[in-house]
C-alpha cells in the first residue's frame, strides 16, 4: 500500500506521517519511504510511504493511527491518497471528513479487500 500526502506542504506532511506511524509498535518495520527527494528527482516517488499490510491486525492499527493523525487540529487541509489496488484505483481520505468515515473500510477498499 502506498500513502501519498496532499497538502500545502506535502513533503513535510509525509515526514510527519512517517514519524507518526513509526511510533506505532505494531507498524515498526512495516513503513518505509524516502520523504526527501534525491537530486534530480521530481518528488513523486519521494512523496510516498510504503506500508506492508499483510495478515493480522496491521490494517486496523494503520487505520486507527491514520484517523488520529488526520483528526489533529493542525491538519484541516490534509488528504491522504491510498494506492495498492491491482486495477490502479486510489482512495482518498480527507482530514475534513475523517470523523464521518470508517478509515479501515476505506483502506480495505483501497486494497480491494471489501470484506
Amino acid at each position: 500500500m502506498w500513502l501519498v500526502v496532499e497538502s500545502d506542504e506535502p513533503v513535510e506532511g509525509l515526514a510527519e506521517l512517517s514519524d507518526w506511524l513509526g511510533q506505532e509498535p505494531e507498524l515498526r518495520g512495516l513503513v518505509s519511504g524516502n520523504t526527501t527527494p534525491e537530486p534530480g528527482e521530481l518528488g513523486s516517488l519521494a512523496n510516498a510511504l510504503v506500508v506492508a499490510v499483510g495478515s493480522g491486525g496491521v490494517l486496523s492499527v494503520l487505520a486507527a493511527s491514520l484517523k488520529t493523525f488526520l483528526a489533529l487540529p493542525r491538519r484541516p487541509d490534509v488528504r491522504i491518497k491510498v494506492d495498492g489496488r491491482p486495477d490502479g484505483r486510489t482512495v482518498e481520505i480527507d482530514a475534513k471528513r475523517v470523523r464521518d468515515r470508517d478509515v479501515e473500510a476505506l483502506l480495505r477498499e483501497a486494497l480491494g479487500r471489501d470484506e
